[in-house]
């Protein structure tokens, strides 16, 4: 027989409320008293039934987690830490692909599901703060990445202006003197989000060490994928632009790179290194491996479910809030031993021809 709420109460020792509290995410419960509960729900195999609370409560115990693209690493792996998060407050989620449209991001933020969910976390890639302040619909909302910020709704990025900054200034730091910056969209709707401010951080860096951003060292693509980093950069081989280092603003594009440098035998990180932004598993297995700056994937996905929670039982009517998660520098072999090779090719001239 399943295990109901009040055989993990008796197990426990507390009242069935407190129970219903911790599955439900509320907050005034101890710290202690919601890792007691909760490893008895882990070890009884509680399941909430989710629609005999829906109809007591109004709510499904649903949330949606809408994503531009579920192919692409990132939003793959970050997808994994929500239903994580959400599994910890006894959610289950419904996951949805807006390939970055519109009129798709329009319609899972104005109910479409209807009475299927009971939030929303979305990562918008075409709609702006305007259209967002008129089609917020009937759930609460959680909007991931950099499109919209300071809007109407909840939000959780990392600065990525500050992460761009930081992947410059290590490729400058391992002894790259011209570095090259791939992924910019100037002819996409992302223009105005991650990859414009990426952009920025790139410049930012240069400027602060005394260096002259260089326009035909910042490499427009359609999209972030493998392939658009592959042919960026066999671009500016074939230009014959000289260039030792190679930022690219995510990871899918960086591993393009490092095909598109092997393709034209040459090394990396000994003729040129390499760096991303997303730290995503492949990285970690290509070879060389991807250094990267990795933002926290799972802060940003708890950080989220968290708000959510929040507004479906306690802070409905509180402002909009920002948060910023963090991220780290991880260097691995596609540039951490650049300027020990450098040093050992003390009079040699480094870079691409």
């Amino acid at each position: 027989m399943a295990a109901r709420l009040r055989d993990v109460a008796e197990r426990t020792g507390v009242s069935v409320k407190t129970v219903s509290n911790v599955v439900n995410g509320h907050r005034h419960v101890s710290d202690p008293t919601r890792q007691r509960v909760q490893a008895a729900i882990d070890e009884m195999g509680y399941r909430p039934n989710l629609s005999a609370r829906g109809l007591r409560s109004g709510r499904s115990g649903v949330i949606a987690l809408a994503l531009p693209e579920l192919d692409n690493p990132y939003f793959a792996e970050l997808a994994g830490f929500v239903v994580q998060a959400a599994d910890a407050h006894g959610l289950t989620v419904l996951v949805d692909q807006t390939d970055g449209l519109v009129e798709r991001e329009t319609l899972v933020m104005t109910g479409i599901r209807g009475p299927l969910i009971d939030g929303l976390i979305l990562s918008p890639i075409a709609t702006d703060a305007e259209q967002l302040a008129g089609s917020v619909g009937r759930v609460p909302i959680v909007l991931l990445g950099e499109k919209v910020s300071h809007g109407p709704v909840d939000h959780v990025a990392i600065d990525n202006v500050a992460a761009a900054r930081l992947a410059t200034e290590h490729l400058l730091d391992v002894g790259c003197t011209h570095v090259v910056a791939i992924g910019d969209l100037p002819h996409s709707p992302q223009g105005s989000g991650a990859a414009q401010l990426r952009r920025h951080g790139y410049e930012e860096a240069l400027r602060r060490r005394g260096m002259a951003v260089d326009e035909r060292f910042v490499m427009a693509v359609p999209s972030w994928r493998r392939q658009d980093g592959a042919s960026a950069m066999a671009a500016l081989l074939d230009a014959a632009r000289r260039s030792d280092g190679v930022f690219c603003f995510n990871d899918t594009l960086a591993l393009g790179v490092l095909r598109a440098l092997a393709e034209r035998g040459l090394r990396v990180p000994e003729d040129v290194a390499v760096i991303g932004i997303d730290d995503v598993e492949d990285g970690r297995f290509a070879v060389p491996s991807l250094s990267t700056v990795a933002p926290d994937k799972e802060q940003i996905a708890r950080t989220a479910v968290q708000m959510l929670v929040d507004r479906m039982h306690v802070d409905q009517d509180a402002g909009p809030r920002d948060v910023t998660a963090g991220f780290r520098l991880v260097r691995r072999e596609s540039t951490d031993r650049f300027w020990r090779l450098r040093a050992r090719r003390a009079g040699t001239k480094v870079g691409l021809r």
